[in-house]
C-alpha cells in the first residue's frame, strides 16, 4: 500500500527590512563616492595637505573648489575602490590628523569667508591603537566645537554611511543633508546586534530599530533635508543623481546667504540644541 505524503508547505518568502535594504543600497559597491560628487559638481579643486602636527592622513580630503562661480572650500572622507587603495585609507575611517586637517581647512575658509561643504560616507574613525594614542577622541571632540561657531556658511551632505562621532565631526553645519537611501547612525547595525544580542547576524534586527534612515534621521530632526535619489540608488543613474545633488546644495547655500551672521550662528546653535528631543503628556 503506497504510503500517504502530506503536501509540501509552499516556502514564505524573506521579508527584508526596510532599514537593512537601504543600508544594502548605501553600502552598494558601486555607489559614488564623496570625491566622486566633489569632482562631478566642482571645478578647480585645489587639495590641501597635512594636519601640521603629525601627518597627512590619506583616508581625508581637503581643498579649494569653485561651485557655480563662487570659490567655496570642500571636505570629505576617501575610501578607495580598489583592496590596495582601501588598505591605504583605512576603508575611509580618518585619523585624528585627518580630522585635524579638516579643522585646519575650515580655518582657513573662515578667514577668507568661503562656503565650507562636507561629504561623508564612513562607518566611524579610525579606532586603531595609534590612533586613540594621537588623541582621536580629542580630534574629534575639537571639530565638534570649532564646527558650532564657523562665522561661514557649512553644508554636510550625508552620500552612503554616517557612523558615529566620525560622521558627526563634519557633520555639525548649518544643513545636514542626507541622501534617499544613505544611513545616519550612533553605530553600524552589526556592532549593536554584537553589543545588544552577542550576536552580530542579528543585524537585520539592530538595523530596524537603530531608527536610521534617512527618514527616521528627518524624522528625529537630526537631518535637514533628504536628496532624492534614482530608483535603484544613486548607482543606477550617477548622472541623475548629482544634478539631484547640485540642486539641492545651490538652494540651501543661497539661503545661507541671505541670513545674516548672527542669525545663521544662532539657528545653528538651536538646531542642534533641539536635536532628537522626546515629549511625553
Amino acid at each position: 500500500m503506497a504510503e500517504i505524503q502530506e503536501p509540501k508547505q509552499a516556502q514564505q518568502p524573506v521579508v527584508v527590512p526596510e532599514a537593512w535594504r537601504k543600508t544594502e543600497l548605501a553600502r552598494h559597491p558601486q555607489r559614488p563616492y564623496p570625491m566622486d560628487v566633489i569632482e562631478a559638481l566642482f571645478t578647480d579643486f585645489s587639495e590641501i595637505h597635512g594636519d601640521r602636527a603629525f601627518a597627512d592622513d590619506p583616508a581625508m580630503a581637503c581643498g579649494m573648489a569653485d561651485f557655480h562661480g563662487q570659490q567655496v572650500m570642500v571636505i570629505c572622507n576617501l575610501k578607495g575602490r580598489t583592496t590596495k587603495e582601501r588598505m591605504l585609507r583605512k576603508f575611509g575611517s580618518p585619523d585624528p590628523e585627518g580630522y585635524r586637517k579638516a579643522l585646519r581647512a575650515m580655518k582657513i575658509a573662515e578667514k577668507f569667508g568661503r562656503p565650507i561643504f562636507t561629504f561623508l560616507d564612513l562607518v566611524g574613525a579610525n579606532p586603531g591603537l595609534g590612533a586613540e594614542e594621537r588623541g582621536q577622541g580629542e580630534a574629534i571632540a575639537r571639530n565638534l566645537l570649532e564646527m558650532s561657531r564657523l562665522r561661514v556658511p557649512t553644508i554636510a551632505t550625508i552620500t552612503g554611511e554616517g557612523g558615529s562621532g566620525g560622521a558627526l565631526a563634519l557633520a555639525v553645519a548649518d544643513r545636514v543633508l542626507i541622501l534617499e537611501n544613505a544611513i545616519y547612525s550612533v553605530i553600524s547595525p552589526e556592532g549593536c546586534a554584537s553589543i545588544m544580542w552577542k550576536d552580530s547576524n542579528k543585524r537585520q534586527e539592530a538595523a530596524a530599530a537603530l531608527k536610521y534612515t534617512a527618514q527616521d534621521a528627518k524624522t528625529l530632526g537630526c537631518v535637514d533635508d533628504i536628496i532624492p535619489e534614482p530608483e535603484g540608488g544613486t548607482q543606477a543613474d550617477p548622472a541623475c543623481a548629482m544634478q539631484m545633488i547640485n540642486d539641492k546644495l545651490q538652494w540651501h547655500l543661497d539661503e545661507l546667504k541671505s541670513l545674516s551672521m548672527d542669525e545663521m550662528l544662532e539657528r545653528r546653535f538651536q538646531k542642534f540644541r533641539n536635536m532628537a528631543q522626546f515629549y511625553t503628556t
